[in-house]
């Protein structure tokens, strides 16, 4: 691509323009969701519903551990692209280097962490007798790599701050090709059931966590970030961390949101309901990663442009960003309730009664996409101004505070189809909030 043609951070972004650039994180993450779900898929029909139900139950913990890389990618991400919006080249590389260096040293005191604690953690998720022994199995596998899982994510946020998503999406694409066929193999053909899908998902974050080093090793035409002597810094690393809070937030709070949905399920609907939720996270997963994918890639540009003091561009991103998301969240609850019956069915079609309760589930759940789109891009949005304490808030409110009232209390007030709508109302209140932090920063940012 020539110069000319090659979009910059610095450019003006019309829609058109905009969607181009964001096309390549929105497909990443939402190909990351779906290699994510791959696992699911053959652990339920290869390996049985027990194998399933114990994946969902230990999965939110790991998320959590893993979420580190997260929050340093994209506070990290926007520290960066601001630094190179002031023009200080050098130094924004210094930082990338820095970052990288850091959260690898952290995986590994993580992974430690994480293996100490899984017992007792998968009994205090409500792990039975039945269902401990493939919580551990799994459990044990993926920290062990955890390190790698935490580089994957931490990669996705600084190929877009690089001006190269589309490498981005090339790694992401390997990883979850990779993770796809050894499913495929160790799973559906070698029947190690549990085992095999753990052994393939790391083998795939190897992929995208691992391999991005080598190309970053060096300096390289058209990419603005390489690996450099790292700035040493405890006040940047700090500042990056505090930064990227909201995502930390955002991922530890559905961890946690995730893991009392299945004590409530286990309470109501037995191991059927965990499975039920398990599904309608996969689903889940892959329309967030839309709005996900699509604030990533505007987050880095927000940044460049705050640093570089260009309030006209700001105000023109926020206006055309709340114009996409709106369109996109019609499109999504539409194409959720028209496919909520084929999409259970690729997972449970097995169990009649567990269908049933799935697509339920789903219909209701789905009603949320229109409102969640404005609460990620919003919390992105103040992560993208060097804000972490307003995007903390946001995902606070919204993926804990607000889904652990409505949680507990909406089956009280409306019966069982309350669980399944506590996502709607906490996204319903958090977008009151949101709404209420744009407004607050039109004037502090001149955005507005």
């Amino acid at each position: 691509m020539s110069k000319s043609n090659r979009i910059q951070l610095s450019d003006h972004f019309t829609t058109g323009r905009l969607l181009k650039f964001t096309a390549s994180p929105i497909i990443m993450m939402i190909f990351t969701s779906i290699y994510t779900i791959v696992d699911g898929f053959f652990v339920s029909n290869y390996a049985g519903k027990t194998a399933f139900t114990a994946l969902n139950l230990i999965y939110p913990y790991l998320q959590m551990l893993g979420c580190l890389g997260f929050m340093i990618g994209t506070g990290g991400s926007a520290l960066v692209a601001m630094t190179l919006g002031t023009g200080d080249e050098k130094r924004a590389n210094r930082l990338f280097s820095m970052l990288v260096v850091a959260t690898a040293v952290l995986g590994v005191l993580f992974s430690a962490f994480g293996l100490a604690l899984l017992e007792p953690v998968a009994l205090l998720l409500g792990a039975t007798p039945e269902l401990l022994p493939s919580c551990l199995l799994y459990g044990r596998i993926l920290l062990t790599f955890q390190t790698a899982f935490m580089l994957q994510y931490l990669f996705q946020s600084f190929f877009i701050a690089a001006e190269k998503p589309k490498l981005g999406l090339f790694f992401t694409v390997a990883a979850g090709a990779t993770n796809m066929v050894l499913d495929f193999v160790l799973v559906g053909v070698a029947g190690l059931g549990l085992a095999g899908a753990a052994a393939a998902t790391v083998i795939s974050q190897m992929v995208g966590g691992v391999a991005p080093i080598f190309y970053f090793i060096k300096r390289r035409p058209g990419c603005r970030l390489y690996f450099t002597k790292p700035l040493f810094s405890l006040r940047e690393l700090f500042k990056a961390c505090t930064n990227g809070a909201s995502e930390l937030m955002t991922n530890i709070s559905m961890s946690l949101v995730s893991a009392l949905y299945n004590i409530q399920l286990l309470k109501l609907f037995g191991a059927d309901g965990v499975a039920a939720y398990g599904v309608l996270m996969y689903v889940g997963f892959v329309f967030a990663a839309v709005f996900i994918g699509y604030a990533q890639g505007c987050a880095p540009i927000v940044s460049y442009h705050f640093g570089a003091d260009n309030k006209d561009e700001l105000k023109n991103l926020l206006r055309k960003s709340a114009g996409i998301i709106a369109v996109a969240g019609v499109a999504m609850l539409a194409s959720s309730e028209l496919l909520a019956g084929p999409l259970a069915k690729i997972f449970v079609g097995y169990d009649a009664g567990l269908l049933a309760l799935t697509i339920h589930g789903m219909k209701l759940y789905s009603i949320s996409f229109i409102l969640s789109g404005f609460n990620i891009f919003g919390s992105a949005f103040f992560t993208a101004l060097n804000n972490g304490a307003v995007s903390a808030a946001i995902s606070f409110l919204r993926t804990l505070l607000f889904q652990i009232v409505s949680i507990l209390t909406l089956p009280l007030l409306i019966g069982v189809d309350g669980i399944w709508l506590a996502v709607v109302a906490a996204e319903a209140m958090a977008l009151v909030c949101t709404a209420g932090f744009i407004v607050w920063g039109r004037r502090k940012y001149g955005y507005m």
